[in-house]
């Protein structure tokens, strides 16, 4: 049984796919998802003309993902409200990871599809697209599309919660779906937030529960930060 304060098992096979400039799956437990970057001369109207780039996300679960099939949102002709605010909070905290003015007026898209969910598939969008956003940074800095490095910071995303009244680390489904308090927190590899999403699902927490919680994860992401260096580093 994995202990409160432990990761599941995360493993980044990159260049998953092919033609993508950033591809990577991230098995983290038996969440499992394909995160992809792909390069665009076109960027938004808010941005053309400026000189500076922008990343953006998508998130979509597949209908295999979970135990009874998901409808592909196209069936409903839009987006489910959930998978909005995620692929919202995927490419909020990615572009924390960019100077878009050394990025240059070119968009990257990060695309994460959830294949199998077994919970914690935004913290795992956005660790496995932070590792799909480098790849494709390298590849613009070797075919000499920009001169220098816009990556400022790695990104890295884990989940805690109190979880029969003990903090937790890393929760799957299990946990995630009887947690007294959920939270998602994203980081950098300095020890910065980018973002808290916290919520009491019964009774309110004090700060004592939330200082805790913190301290949980910023020990957990210390880990997952060792990980990403570690797949990057493969070559």
């Amino acid at each position: 049984m994995r202990r409160a304060a432990g990761l599941r098992r995360i493993e980044f096979i990159r260049r998953f796919t092919k033609y993508a400039a950033g591809s990577v799956l991230v098995k983290w437990g038996n969440t499992w998802v394909l995160c992809t970057a792909s390069v665009s001369d076109k960027v938004p109207p808010f941005v053309k003309g400026t000189g500076r780039g922008w990343v953006t996300a998508e998130y979509a679960m597949l209908p295999g993902s979970t135990k009874d099939r998901k409808d592909r949102d196209i069936k409903k002709l839009r987006q489910d409200a959930r998978s909005t605010e995620i692929q919202r909070l995927i490419g909020r905290s990615l572009r924390a990871a960019i100077d878009m003015e050394k990025l240059g007026e070119r968009q990257i898209t990060v695309d994460c599809d959830v294949l199998q969910a077994d919970g914690g598939t935004r913290c795992a969008s956005i660790t496995g697209g932070m590792v799909a956003l480098e790849d494709a940074v390298c590849a613009l800095l070797k075919d000499g599309s920009i001169a220098e490095n816009p990556i400022r910071h790695r990104i890295a995303a884990v989940s805690v919660g109190i979880c029969g009244g003990k903090p937790t680390l890393d929760l799957d489904y299990a946990h995630d779906s009887t947690a007294d308090v959920d939270f998602n927190v994203v980081m950098t590899d300095d020890g910065r937030f980018v973002e808290l999403q916290g919520t009491a699902e019964h009774e309110p927490f004090g700060g004592e529960a939330l200082d805790s919680l913190l301290a949980l994860a910023r020990a957990g992401l210390k880990k997952v930060f060792g990980l990403q260096r570690k797949a990057l580093k493969a070559g």
